[in-house]
């Protein structure tokens, strides 16, 4: 699993941590019953207290994005979400919404905006359905 941390982004790098596990799950380079490495062992990769690494985890598990299992491990959820849709659809929103600020700040226009959004939207498709055509493990 492959992390980059970035020390000066102002974002904590627990939350980075987070960001990253949900972006490789989105992306389907971890799928649902993926082992994640230990906290000593990501801890140690990241060159991160462990209590960075247990706080990521924790957050991921209260959001059912990551089961742990005692003894075994933590493990990528095959859980459904608990957030109503609202809440879904309020939390996209809100990233949303820190996007197009962040767009409107390095001088993107809509019609930008709209082809980057599809770009990407046509890459997690392509991603899913390769997927989807791949060996299982």
């Amino acid at each position: 699993m492959y992390i980059r941390l970035d020390q000066s982004s102002g974002s904590p790098l627990y939350l980075q941590i987070v960001d990253q596990v949900k972006s490789m799950i989105a992306g389907g380079a971890l799928r649902a019953g993926d082992r994640l490495p230990t906290v000593r062992e990501l801890a140690s990769e990241l060159v991160v207290n462990p209590n960075t690494i247990a706080h990521a985890y924790q957050h991921l598990e209260r959001e059912r994005v990551v089961e742990t299992r005692r003894g075994l491990g933590s493990f990528v959820s095959a859980a459904e979400p608990v957030l109503s849709l609202d809440a879904r659809r309020a939390r996209v929103a809100a990233l949303l919404d820190r996007a197009l600020v962040e767009a409107h700040h390095v001088d993107l226009d809509a019609d930008e905006i709209r082809a980057l959004l599809e770009e990407r939207l046509l890459e997690m498709a392509d991603a899913e359905r390769s997927d989807e055509l791949a060996p299982s493990k």
